[in-house]
């Protein structure tokens, strides 16, 4: 069930791109996307896969775990950014604990290299994507597919989550070292402007659903 990238499955980077990893994290499945994303918002897959663990291990060695396999992804894919689901108290309380477990090791993982953790909901990953914050995991899918070129679309949905949660940081952009240039005069697949531009100009029906995730995320 575990996905794990050795060194022999290192990508040449795409020139000029920021190189971003993002995370659905869980105990049971922790989903990682890797993506280029070059300064025109053209996003590229690099790796997808999950790190997974059975709910009968003992809790300190399924920790122990998802930490190796984002030590492995950190490692051999070297990302400027981590980009990682905010863990949001309404749900379940176990289900909360065991993504706190593997969000918390993730960003360890991440801090120790010297890499910058960044941190995004889930409406806010929906609105980028899909154009709306309230979209299910289908069309998250069926979008991740699409803006990366795919035959077909990543699976589980906890891998195409990842994806969703690193092109969604991307299109933010101007939060990776050396990254995205804000002021290009480019546009997500969906309409969504940067933000240099996208005050000058009427918001579309994406942009708002994402300034409306981000605006409640600030709550």
């Amino acid at each position: 069930m575990t996905s794990l990238p050795r060194p022999e499955h290192a990508t040449p980077r795409v020139p000029g791109a920021a190189r971003i990893l993002g995370v659905d994290p869980g105990l049971t499945r922790c989903g990682f996307g890797m993506i280029d994303m070059s300064p025109n918002r053209k996003a590229a897959l690099v790796q997808v896969g999950i790190a997974g663990t059975a709910a009968a291990e003992s809790l300190d060695q399924r920790i122990l775990k998802i930490l190796r396999a984002a030590e492995s992804w950190l490692d051999v894919y070297q990302p400027d950014a981590l980009a990682i689901e905010r863990v949001f108290a309404q749900e379940q309380v176990n289900t909360v604990i065991g993504t706190a477990h593997a969000s918390g090791v993730v960003i360890a993982a991440a801090a120790a290299r010297g890499v910058p953790v960044y941190f995004h909901t889930p409406s806010e990953v929906k609105a980028a994507v899909t154009g709306s914050g309230r979209a299910d995991k289908a069309s998250v899918g069926r979008m991740v597919t699409r803006i990366l070129g795919l035959t077909a679309m990543p699976k589980p949905a906890d891998a195409a989550d990842a994806l969703a949660i690193a092109i969604c940081h991307g299109w933010r952009g101007g939060t990776v070292s050396g990254g995205l240039d804000m002021s290009a005069h480019t546009q997500t697949h969906q309409g969504s402007n940067p933000a240099g531009t996208a005050r000058t100009r009427a918001l579309t029906p994406a942009q708002r659903a994402w300034a409306e995730a981000e605006a409640k995320a600030r709550r």
